[in-house]
């Protein structure tokens, strides 16, 4: 599975591509900070399997990634905010999952992909 990362923080970052190396089928295929990057990345890529996007990045919200471009596929949230679940479900969200980021939470979310695809 090719996954994209939108993360400004880059120890939240390497925490994320850790717990990916050890559930072991996945591939980083980009590592973003910014929403500019995010936009500019969809537009020139094929799209991912899958992104894990944080919601407070560099230069504002995640959630203007949506109203810029479409994105044409499933977003796992990783974020330290609760308050944006509910607007996080109204997009491509498989799942909402809080900071620090853990193996056994990734792996929930990617069972939920998996019946997603069905």
């Amino acid at each position: 599975m090719k996954v994209l990362i939108v993360e400004d923080e880059m120890l939240a970052a390497r925490n994320l591509m850790a717990v990916l190396d050890e559930i072991g089928t996945i591939k980083v295929i980009a590592t973003l900070d910014s929403i500019v990057e995010t936009v500019e990345w969809f537009n020139n890529n094929p799209p991912p399997d899958l992104m894990f996007l944080d919601i407070h990045l560099a230069d504002g919200s995640a959630f203007e990634i949506f109203d810029r471009i479409q994105v044409r596929c499933p977003v796992i949230f990783t974020t330290a905010y609760d308050e944006y679940a509910l607007k996080a479900f109204k997009v491509n969200s498989i799942d909402y999952l809080l900071k620090p980021i853990d193996t056994s939470a990734v792996q929930q979310a990617l069972k939920k992909l998996r019946v997603f695809q069905l």
